[in-house]
């Protein structure tokens, strides 16, 4: 484009060649990337100009009710519609009625006549907020097209200012964490291109996420025809530089510019309407400047253009703010020239929130597989055991026994030519299934079977594991107290080294798979010979040792304590209504019962206070840092259930396991060879009631031993702050680990660099992670292929056995659990923190587990019917809703 610069009203004016990429604060988002898109070349932009924020500031001032506005709007309740769309009238009615001074007025006409007083415009809002790589705003601001005069310009520039203050831009900014008094507006002024068409360009796929992969939406015309609705878009889908799949759309209106100004629709010629409106020529060198653009601001692009007869224009290009990150491309994936291909670490850890720098990277350096961060979550490229036909087999054996929808969603992307993976040879630094399952996703070895599990049902076996962790754990606290500054540092790396000894201990491994392998073995064998479904459920009711199941029963014993003292749980009552009430274990005494009711909920602490919601991630609080969080599961307790339940409970199960072990026995001895098979059946009761429970203590270690880590980080911080290095303690949290270590050790930080990770962890806090994810970026989720589920139910895992039926709880944040007699808590995941809620509900429904993971430990554990895996449960059922949840059979009712 002609780069037209304005020499007067620099500060309010400028041309689009004139702005800098950095001046995002001056002319906004639009603005900035349509003067970016200027200078990119081969890249056509219409000539135009930015009346800048100084402009916009210059207005508001002349309307000081503004301010006030603004206030009433900050304290609105936000699901107030009718209270927010009062206000953002008003403030938009204010900033109209402010005028433009004079002098504006003859800048922003003064740079019309230089472009021609006679053309026609585009007058485009440009807010500070808008266009970001975190949140697009795209249709939240007002768009005039054909704007013909410089008093209608004028006019227009006015309206554009107005609409930061429609209802639909309040509420998104408030959605994505956006004070209003921070955004300023600029608007673009750009020379009006007639096309024959135009459309949007996505330089990734926008529904898969594939980045090789374009999609390119045409329409006759303006593209308010296909922005509004009035018409169905040509499709064309490019990848590697050729048109791979389009639809062409019956097109039977569009919208066109009226010569004095303005839009209007009108029909499409029929003989045309089935006419594309790109040749696929044209649709791959559309992508092929996509692609320029893409390189130079980095990241995948949102594009509109426009056709004429001399090529095509650009008049947008904004980040596609939707799409899940990409790992690190991996060295050996580069070199196979095919797509590396990721598990998620975690729907394995049944933890898929966004974790911070620290989080993730503390989990890197602990895992025993290496791991790739994305979005703020982990990944294990699986790509090697890909390519190995016999760790294949044995990978997709073992992820559909935990979750059959990775299973189903690596076996979609191995379907792909594009996955015509190399055979290569096996192996055998693998870590096997056991180091997986606590490192990230349970991946067996290559190359051949893990070591043997242990087969002899010796308690003493568990006894000993028990001791050598807590052995382990009291080294470490006691090392770890004593250290601060650059030797915190030198005695974590051998803490970490220590971390991952425990971790992958073969006896542990060989324990945990002993009470898998006993699992997997009743539920095939009792199936076969009894057409018993999930028998091995029953079969470990109350299994001894669980040190998950026991932190909910214990904390039965907790309510138990309080529930005699009316003053107390009147007064634990006002702390659940206080948001900042961590301080009420020191006003307990004061009441009568108060120094029992304190001593029973401390010593719960001492031995479970450092567990909490999201466990893995480091940087969350626990329970000891947050005591009140344990006050809404205490007072259900207290409601819910009567003395000595937590006891009475664990020997119901007991003697429940057992009298299903004596009728299983029986029923076998009836059978031919009925001696063998009930004797067989006997060593693997014993051995899953051995070794099942143990399955959760290696994860309570790995916790255990987190807690320590962050207090000594934390402590650390705390320094740091004092010492002006950090703002505040927690922003720890936004650095990696090493990072930490070199702020520690060269006493510098980079503020720029923390607010940047801030923002980009609030953005990753939208993002939902795919169970597998291609380095080409594509999401992939998997599906259930199953004919055995009723039409209208919902689909999912059967993890324990039963069938129930009760009002569905639907909740995402533990703190807002409120529990009555009969509910079915449905919920995105469970980790242990949850255990206690079990105890409280008659059936359990997640987004997120598997056969092994912790919610459907826990669930068989307490008897309960589950069903994990259901995609999307928390927004197809509604909470309140009756529902009837098959967990022998895999499936979940809506009843009303």
């Amino acid at each position: 484009m002609r780069d037209t610069r304005f020499d007067e009203g620099r500060e309010t004016v400028l041309g689009l060649g004139e702005v800098d990429e950095d001046q995002a604060g001056l002319v906004g988002g639009k603005g900035t990337h349509l003067g970016a898109l200027s200078r990119i070349g081969g890249v056509r932009v219409p000539d135009g100009f930015c009346v800048t924020t100084d402009a916009f500031r210059r207005v508001v001032e002349r309307a000081p009710e503004v301010d006030a506005l603004l206030d009433r709007l900050a304290g609105a309740d936000p699901d107030d519609r009718q209270a927010v769309r009062a206000l953002s009238a008003e403030a938009r009615r204010a900033v109209e009625e402010a005028g433009i001074p004079d002098d504006l007025a003859a800048d922003i006409t003064g740079a019309v006549a230089r472009l021609g007083e006679g053309a026609a415009y585009a007058v485009r809002s440009s807010a500070t907020a808008e266009d970001l790589p975190t949140a697009s705003f795209a249709g939240q601001q007002d768009t005039y097209l054909n704007v013909v005069g410089p008093a209608a310009v004028l006019r227009h520039v006015s309206r554009c200012w107005a609409s930061l203050f429609t209802e639909r831009a309040v509420i998104y900014r408030r959605r994505n964490g956006i004070d209003d008094r921070t955004v300023r507006m600029a608007v673009v002024v750009q020379r009006m291109v007639l096309p024959d068409a135009s459309g949007v360009l996505f330089t990734a796929d926008p529904v898969t996420g594939n980045r090789r992969t374009a999609t390119v939406d045409a329409g006759f015309g303006l593209g308010e025809a296909l922005v509004s609705g009035l018409v169905n878009p040509d499709v064309f889908t490019v990848r590697d530089g050729a048109v791979v799949a389009r639809t062409i759309a019956v097109k039977q209106r569009a919208v066109h510019a009226l010569p004095g100004g303005g839009t209007r629709e009108v029909e499409v010629e029929p003989r045309q309407q089935e006419r594309p409106a790109l040749t696929d020529a044209q649709a791959v060198e559309l992508v092929r400047l996509g692609r320029r653009i893409e390189a130079h601001f980095g990241c995948p692009q949102d594009i509109e253009w426009c056709l004429t007869d001399d090529g095509f224009r650009i008049v947008q290009s904004r980040p596609i703010t939707t799409l899940f990150p990409v790992p690190d491309p991996v060295p050996q994936a580069v070199e196979r020239r095919t797509p590396s291909v990721y598990v998620s670490v975690g729907h394995q850890q049944m933890m898929t929130d966004a974790m911070k720098p620290l989080g993730w990277s503390m989990w890197q350096r602990t895992a025993m597989v290496p791991m790739h961060e994305a979005g703020g979550r982990l990944f294990v490229d699986v790509s090697p055991r890909l390519a190995s036909p016999a760790s294949r087999a044995a990978l997709l054996d073992v992820m559909g026994k935990g979750d059959p929808l990775v299973r189903d969603a690596l076996e979609t992307v191995l379907e792909r030519s594009e996955f015509d993976l190399p055979v290569l040879p096996d192996a055998d630094d693998v870590e096997d299934a056991g180091h997986a399952r606590h490192a990230g996703p349970a991946v067996p070895p290559a190359g051949g079977a893990p070591e043997p599990s242990v087969t002899e049902a010796d308690p003493a076996v568990v006894a000993e594991l028990v001791e050598r962790s807590e052995t382990s754990l009291a080294a470490l606290e006691r090392g770890i107290r004593t250290k601060s500054g650059p030797e915190l540092f030198d005695f974590l790396a051998e803490a970490f080294e220590e971390h991952k000894r425990v971790l992958s201990d073969p006896l542990s491994i060989r324990a945990i798979m002993a009470g898998m392998e006993a699992t997997w073995w009743l539920n095939e064998k009792l199936g076969e010979w009894l057409g018993e479904k999930n028998a091995a459920d029953a079969l470990t009711l109350s299994a001894p040792g669980n040190i998950t199941s026991e932190m909910g029963l214990d904390l039965l014993d907790v309510a138990d304590a309080i529930r005699p003292h009316p003053e107390v749980v009147a007064f634990l009552n006002d702390v659940q209504d206080d948001a900042h009430g961590d301080g009420f274990l020191d006003g307990l005494v004061k009441l009568p019962g108060g120094g029992v009711a304190r001593e029973a909920i401390e010593t719960y602490l001492r031995r479970y206070g450092m567990r909490c919601v999201a466990e893995i991630d480091i940087t969350r609080p626990r329970w000891s840092e947050h005591p009140a969080t344990l006050v809404p599961l205490i007072l259900d307790n207290v409601r819910n259930f009567g003395p000595g339940a937590g006891e009475r409970r664990f020997e119901q199960g007991r003697l429940r396991a057992l009298r299903t072990e004596q009728d299983v026995l029986t029923r076998l001895r009836a059978l031919p060879d009925g001696e063998r098979k009930a004797a067989e059946t006997k060593r693997m009761i014993d051995q899953v009631r051995a070794f099942a429970g143990y399955r959760e203590y290696p994860k309570y270690g790995i916790v255990c031993r987190y807690f320590l880590y962050k207090q000594a980080l934390l402590e650390e911080a705390g320094r740091l702050v004092r010492d002006g290095v950090l703002a505040e303690r927690e922003d720890v949290f936004h650095l990696t680990f090493q990072e930490l270590e070199d702020v520690v050790r060269s006493r510098r930080s980079d503020p720029r660099l923390i607010a940047r990770r801030k923002e980009a962890f609030r953005s990753y806090e939208a993002l939902t992670p795919p169970r597998v994810l291609t380095s080409d970026g594509e999401a992939v989720n998997g599906a259930y292929r199953r004919d055995d589920v009723p039409a209208g139910a919902l689909a999912g895992l059967a993890v324990s056995a039963g069938s129930v039926e009760g009002r569905a709880r639907v909740i995402l944040d533990l703190a807002d659990a409120e529990l009555e007699e009969g509910d079915i808590l449905v919920t995105r995941f469970t980790d242990p923190s949850w255990s206690p809620l079990f105890l409280g509900v008659t059936g359990l429904v997640t987004e997120v587990g598997g056969l092994m993971t912790h919610g459907a430990v826990i669930a068989r554990e307490y008897g309960l019917p589950a069903v994990v895996g259901v995609d999307r449960a928390t927004r197809l059922i509604r909470d309140g809703q009756r529902i009837r949840v098959h967990g022998t059979d895999g499936y979940v009712e809506i009843l009303d």
